[in-house]
């Protein structure tokens, strides 16, 4: 059987639509969807250039949540990070508006080292091998502290970026191991001085 006579049967069999034949019962909607769907989008992203870019950027995060849709962490990760990267360049701009500036050197400055400090929280999460935490729960929450540094940064703005960089550092540290390390580190320093406490009351 050729090629072409398999695709002549499976379009016969989604014009028939037979009740018996759950396959073509359930494409013939989804098709008659998906064309009217791309077809809105079209009409949509036709519009305007900034209406293109929109409907790009979302056509783009969609295809990352299907490709992403058995990973939940990685998901998580992703969309987080989208979201932190949105909010951070609003409160850069509030800021602005706060300070009555309008040139937004500051705030395109800001919103570059928010991005950075969000792309270091992402990677940062991935680059330990043997991750003890759910790593889409540490890029989480290394964003709330991104956001909470620039919603610092809306009133001084010069510290902020220092400032999310330490406390990126500090969660990524914690969340990825070395929290625990420092732990052990400690009992083993505090096991060892206890026998020479306990040596020198008896020399005493």
């Amino acid at each position: 059987m050729s090629r072409f006579d398999s695709v002549a049967g499976a379009l016969r069999r989604l014009v028939r639509q037979e009740k018996s034949d759950a396959w073509a019962v359930k494409l013939l909607p989804r098709v008659v969807l998906g064309i009217a769907g791309a077809y809105t989008l079209f009409i949509l992203a036709s519009a305007s250039m900034s209406s293109l870019i929109t409907i790009s950027a979302l056509i783009v995060l969609g295809l990352v949540v299907f490709l992403l849709r058995r990973r939940g962490q990685l998901l998580l990760a992703v969309g987080s990070t989208v979201v932190t990267a949105a909010f951070a360049g609003y409160l850069a701009a509030v800021g602005d508006i706060a300070r009555g500036t309008s040139s937004g050197l500051l705030s395109g400055q800001a919103v570059f080292g928010y991005w950075a400090l969000a792309g270091m929280a992402l990677l940062g999460a991935w680059v330990v091998k043997e991750h003890p935490g759910r790593r889409g729960v540490t890029v989480v929450l290394a964003d709330v502290v991104i956001l909470l540094v620039a919603a610092v940064g809306t009133v001084v703005p010069a510290v902020a970026v220092p400032l999310g960089f330490a406390g990126i550092v500090a969660v990524l540290m914690f969340r990825g191991g070395g929290g625990a390390a420092a732990g052990r580190l400690v009992r083993r320093v505090l096991r060892r001085s206890a026998p020479d406490a306990k040596a020198k009351s008896k020399r005493a």
